[in-house]
């Protein structure tokens, strides 16, 4: 199996006033390809810092980091800013969408880095990732003609027009009422079937249910990696459907 993500010893110390604060103290993990991760931790438990550094927005202090066989710590800024871009597809807890431009221009701009696709290819390859979460009738839309869910759909195109090797999701369901949670997650859980590889922080242990691997982080350390049985988001959202309905008769 293809290994996507290796981590090896890994340490992230930040220095707050005369203290060293070890944000992340010798993790090691792999994410293989495929997988569908949760990563998890209360405040202050290093997975903000781990998710950073996973998306080359942050360097370790120590240890290795290797994405789809490609050492981060020799590279230079551009260097990582173009892996970023290659490589990863960012699903932000806030949207992160341009105001004032259309579905389908924001899931373009990431294909804008990019000088080797043509402005045709970038056109098509951003109406089949909003046709693959649904949204093909709201393309011309402004995010502030979409709900919060089709928000974060425009924001999962997105991340999936540049065909990462890997999806990393900030607390993705954070913003969103438990029913357009549940829909949200039966998105991913689809395209996890289809073989993309997401990394998924939350802190809802429910949410994490719908994945298929649970990484738990405590002060800086991995104290659970274990494979779960997966929960099946749509099966719980019909629950949560019907549930409504009965407490509404």
């Amino acid at each position: 199996m293809k290994e996507i993500i290796e981590i090896r010893d890994l340490h992230r110390t930040f220095r707050v006033g005369s203290e060293d604060v070890h944000a992340l103290d010798g993790i090691t993990f792999t994410i293989y390809e495929g997988e569908f991760v949760s990563i998890m931790g209360t405040s202050g438990s290093g997975k903000s810092t781990l998710l950073n550094i996973l998306g080359c927005l942050d360097t370790p202090t120590s240890g290795e980091y290797i994405i789809n066989g490609i050492s981060v710590n020799s590279l230079n800024k551009n260097q990582l800013s173009t892996l970023r871009n290659r490589q990863i597809g960012f699903v932000f807890q806030n949207y992160n969408l341009l105001a004032r431009t259309t579905a389908l221009d924001n899931v373009q701009l990431p294909l804008m880095y990019n000088h080797e696709v043509s402005a045709k290819e970038r056109r098509e390859r951003a109406e089949a990732a909003l046709e693959a979460v649904k949204l093909t009738d709201r393309m011309h839309h402004m995010p502030n003609q979409l709900s919060g869910g089709q928000q974060q759909r425009v924001a999962i195109a997105r991340a999936l027009v540049n065909d990462p090797v890997i999806i990393l999701a900030d607390e993705a369901t954070g913003n969103l009422d438990t029913r357009t949670s549940y829909e949200i997650m039966t998105l991913f859980q689809d395209l996890h079937s289809k073989g993309k590889t997401i990394a998924f922080v939350t802190h809802e242990p429910d949410i994490a249910t719908f994945t298929t691997r649970t990484i738990k982080l405590r002060d800086g350390h991995i104290v659970l990696d274990e494979n779960i049985e997966q929960q099946s988001a749509a099966v719980a959202l019909a629950e949560y459907e019907k549930n409504l309905q009965n407490t509404a008769i």
